[in-house]
């Protein structure tokens, strides 16, 4: 899931930042009632994360914006303000669900897996498919010739990038943006280090099945169906 976290306490941010990147999502921050705003609302974000008291608009007035906007991204309202009052009017302006702070990360995660499950449809309808490679996002599962891959965060994140792009090559630079959230380093290899990693769990353990996973030398990588055309 791709979350926006709206909350002026840095700390906090970077702390709920820090854990969904782990827990293999792509995070983003704004600090500010107007800065979060504009994210959300020219942003297509799986789920804004939203606190109530923030600098230059208040979140109560941000996710009146936003469902005016038509734009009805899942908001979960992260808040100290914890008595009923507050909580009636977060969800009665828009909110899927109410945090009260301080909370525990792991509820706040299972919260958003709830929003992830509800927007994914049937299980199963989103996998990702190439030849006997199956992918699913919702599940976290990735199988070849119905063997479990155990792939790490990143790993999963590029496999999905590729598989959602599979027949084009996906450039080094898209990797980093998607993928690790920052401008490539031309000097760094750590995309190049993850490819590897990743080739040798879906190709190499598969021997002698067709490999996938292929580099476009001076572009880029690309899965691709065994005998399709370049």
């Amino acid at each position: 899931m791709r979350i926006l976290i709206v909350e002026d306490e840095a700390r906090l941010a970077g702390f709920i930042q820090q854990g969904l990147t782990q827990a293999g999502h792509v995070a983003d921050v704004a600090t500010t009632g107007p800065e979060g705003l504009e994210q959300a609302a020219t942003t297509p974000y799986d789920a804004v994360l939203l606190d109530l008291m923030l600098p230059g608009q208040s979140g109560l007035d941000v996710l009146r914006n936003l469902r005016e906007f038509g734009i009805q991204t899942p908001v979960i309202i992260l808040s100290a303000l914890t008595d009923t009052q507050h909580v009636v009017k977060g969800l009665e302006a828009g909110a899927v669900d109410y945090l009260r702070k301080p909370f525990a990360f792991d509820e706040l995660l299972a919260r958003l897996h709830i929003i992830g499950r509800k927007t994914a449809g049937p299980a199963g309808a989103d996998a990702l498919r190439l030849a006997d490679l199956v992918l699913d996002p919702l599940g976290r599962v990735v199988t070849r010739a119905g063997k479990t891959l155990n792939l790490t965060n990143r790993e999963f994140a590029v496999l999905e990038l590729l598989l959602r792009n599979a027949g084009r090559v996906v450039s080094k630079t898209r990797l980093a943006e998607k993928v690790w959230d920052v401008d490539y380093d031309m000097g760094s290899n750590v995309i190049e280090v993850h490819i590897s990693q990743l080739r040798r769990k879906l190709d190499r353990d598969f021997a002698p099945a067709p490999a996938l996973l292929e580099t476009v030398i001076g572009q880029g990588y690309r899965l691709r169906e065994p005998g399709a055309a370049g």
